[in-house]
């Protein structure tokens, strides 16, 4: 998924971290198949990609994750029923580090600072 948004004259292109998309695979064999909720599955995938819409076209839009502070702000989530997604903006795209549950641990979203 990279498609290209312009933000207030700037060209941001949205790029999945291997990381993410395995998120979003785990995510969905778990409530699917776990859970036994496929239907459920559908909606919460849908909804995930959707914020992945809107954090293409205003990344700023949404709050900075408390858990990686940057002096430029660069490090930001976006909630999703209960899950967030995880993003960092850099100079000429958004790239999505991670979705996680939002009852995760805040330490363990640290560990998303080293993803590429």
């Amino acid at each position: 998924m990279e498609p290209k948004k312009e933000i207030a004259g700037k060209t941001y292109k949205v790029n999945l971290s291997h990381n993410a998309l395995g998120n979003i695979d785990d995510i969905t064999t778990y409530i699917a198949f776990t859970n036994h909720q496929p239907l459920n599955a559908i909606k919460v995938v849908d909804g995930i990609f959707e914020t992945i819409e809107r954090i293409g076209i205003h990344p700023f839009a949404f709050r900075e994750c408390d858990e990686i502070p940057t002096k430029n702000k660069s490090y930001r989530q976006a909630a999703c029923l209960s899950w967030l997604v995880v993003y960092r903006i850099t100079l000429t795209d958004i790239v999505i580090l991670g979705i996680v549950n939002a009852a995760m641990k805040p330490s363990r979203l640290k560990a998303l600072r080293k993803i590429r």
